[in-house]
């Protein structure tokens, strides 16, 4: 007897999701449909293939297996599908892209173009949480994302390091420098994002880093209004190179001191199964092929891989 596809294709989607609720909307069926399927796939072979006793839901040691199995047959089907979708012009369908990070995230979108990938992205900005949630929930198909945590349903693809810039008025007396000295910070007012920022976390780790303490520090939940208050002489700021657009008000200077740990590093992340599909093959070409500028990112310095444990 031949294995029912339709449920086969059900019991992909719980084991990939690690759960019932997000493989339901992944597959626009009820939870209770889906539950279903699964119950019948395993009542035809007599085989349990949940423990539905223990939570987070995991596998049995044959769901394991045939998990292991549908990533391949399902890889293949979705790769075929897509190769027969492209019409002659080698237009595929929109891919949506999230990303914590505008400027490469239009960075990418731009290399997709010129390397004649003419499907429009659909570009999100959210912070890296958000951003990693979104790909999990199947609301985007790529991510760009600094520092990700890791996630075995999850492919990680090292993109850029990134690092610290002093922004000061244009009109303060070191912002004609190149390099500015960490120190002369305890006698500024230092402008910061919100506690969860990345830019914050970096910026306390630099200042941990060479025992400084500020003169007074405000809190500004965005970094266009940070901008806008070092350019009316509020106070100065750190902000990621890539964060750092010319501005006329604005200097930038590279700090003396820029520890480990006060990096930016980001990646390039998909669902695992889709890592090889024809769409996923396009979108990872184009990040090939962006090229850091003397503006952006720390020339000389590889990202590092991510380690990402295989789903039990």
């Amino acid at each position: 007897m031949s294995i029912n596809h339709q449920h086969l294709r059900a019991f992909h989607a719980v084991a990939a999701e690690g759960s019932f609720s997000r493989a339901a909307r992944r597959l626009n069926i009820s939870q209770p449909t889906l539950s279903q399927q699964i119950k019948s796939l395993e009542a035809r072979y007599g085989q349990m293939l949940l423990e539905r006793r223990r939570s987070p839901l995991q596998l049995t040691p044959i769901g394991i297996e045939l998990h292991a199995m549908t990533c391949r047959i399902f890889t293949a089907a979705d790769e075929a599908e897509e190769l027969l979708r492209r019409d002659v012009a080698g237009v595929g369908s929109s891919i949506r892209l999230v990303a914590d990070s505008p400027s490469y995230a239009v960075r990418l979108a731009q290399v997709l173009f010129q390397i004649g990938v003419h499907a429009v992205p659909e570009i999100q900005i959210a912070n890296s949480q958000e951003t990693l949630a979104r790909l999990i929930d199947a609301r985007a198909d790529v991510a760009i994302v600094s520092d990700p945590q890791i996630d075995s349903r999850l492919a990680y693809e090292p993109l850029f390091v990134d690092e610290l810039r002093v922004v000061m008025p244009i009109g303060h007396h070191l912002s004609a420098s190149s390099c500015f000295p960490v120190a002369a910070l305890s006698g500024e007012c230092v402008l910061l994002r919100e506690s969860k920022s990345k830019t914050r976390a970096a910026t306390e780790a630099l200042l941990d880093s060479a025992g400084i303490t500020p003169k007074q520090v405000i809190c500004i939940h965005s970094r266009e209004a940070i901008r806008e208050a070092i350019a009316i002489g509020m106070g100065m700021s750190l902000m990621f190179s890539s964060e750092c657009p010319p501005d006329t008000r604005l200097a930038y200077a590279r700090p003396d001191q820029q520890p480990t740990n006060s990096l930016l590093t980001g990646y390039l992340v998909c669902k695992a199964e889709y890592r090889r599909s024809v769409a996923m093959r396009a979108v990872y070409e184009a990040a090939a092929g962006l090229h850091q500028d003397a503006s952006t990112g720390v020339s000389g310095v590889k990202p590092p891989r991510l380690m990402v444990e295989p789903s039990r």
